[in-house]
């Protein structure tokens, strides 16, 4: 995304907060980003676009950043799945996400409406698969439930303690103890063997989502990352940064990642090696290699 778009987003991303999203026109778009009718319509077709692509800015972002939270560590760590959830409702809280929510629930539009429940199912995804990481294989079938309840003891629990402490209480206490809450509910439901939803209706309703589980996400972020740090103080670092965001946004948010493109961008690394470590570059070339194989199986 070019520097003058994310201007753009920004901008407008401030006067969601000031004004609303409804209240906020594309002409005050146009007058607080300062540019031309024809410049947003370049980058956007509708403000309705423009507010997605404001939250996939946001979460790419918190995802990003989730996500580093977890090299080096054990996948397993509750404390690292606390820091990753009280990451997350931060991030939340920053940018007045909450109540562009709720702007977006009571406007009816249903293709904002849309989006915000495909963000939803995304969110509780991650929580299954992060919790087919800390807890053992014998409790995986129960575990999509317990993430649903997870979602709504946290949400319930942060909402009446706020009404009790104010909106500047700390995060840290209410995700702790929701944690620990959970921990011993999923104990609970697969000694009963009871099962309300089955985990496969994740992929029923996110089927275009492939390859993302959590162990080739943790590969692919800490490949790049070592990458990203080895372009310190090098030449032509804006080039190799942009490829590797490219590689990076067409393998985990692309419906159609485009296999040629990203086989482009690699051949720049593997000319390039001299600025990188072999290993390294041949580790993201295996990485996408096993990508494109998954979907050829898949068919």
């Amino acid at each position: 995304m070019n520097d003058r778009k994310q201007h753009v987003i920004e901008m407008a991303h401030q006067l969601f907060i000031d004004k609303g999203f409804q209240a906020t026109s594309i002409q005050d778009i146009l007058d607080y980003s300062g540019i031309s009718k024809g410049t947003f319509y370049n980058y956007f077709s509708s403000k309705n676009e423009l507010l997605i692509a404001l939250f996939k800015l946001i979460y790419k972002k918190m995802e990003k950043n989730r996500n580093e939270l977890l090299i080096g560590q054990n996948p397993s760590n509750i404390d690292i799945f606390i820091k990753q959830i009280e990451l997350q409702l931060k991030t939340n809280r920053t940018n007045k996400l909450i109540s562009l929510f709720e702007e977006v629930f009571f406007s009816n539009d249903p293709e904002l409406k849309q989006f915000i429940k495909q963000g939803q199912l995304r969110t509780l995804r991650w929580l299954f698969q992060r919790f087919t990481d800390i807890f053992d294989d014998s409790k995986k079938p129960y575990l999509l439930d317990c993430a649903i309840m997870f979602m709504g003891i946290l949400q319930q629990n942060l909402k009446y303690h706020e009404l009790a402490h104010g909106s500047n209480h700390s995060v840290h206490q209410v995700v702790r103890y929701s944690v620990e809450r959970i921990v011993r509910m999923v104990d609970e439901v697969a000694k009963s063997g009871d099962q309300l939803v089955q985990p496969e209706l994740l992929e029923n309703l996110l089927p275009d989502c492939r390859n993302t589980d959590q162990a080739f996400q943790q590969e692919l972020y800490h490949t790049v990352l070592v990458l990203k740090k080895a372009l310190n103080h090098r030449e032509a670092q804006t080039k190799y940064m942009e490829l590797l965001e490219f590689i990076q946004d067409e393998l985990l948010h692309s419906k159609n990642p485009r296999k040629f493109l990203i086989e482009s961008a690699l051949l720049s690394f593997k000319t390039g090696q001299a600025a990188f470590a072999k290993k390294d570059v041949q580790k993201l070339d295996q990485l996408v290699e096993s990508f494109f194989h998954q979907i050829e199986e898949l068919g």
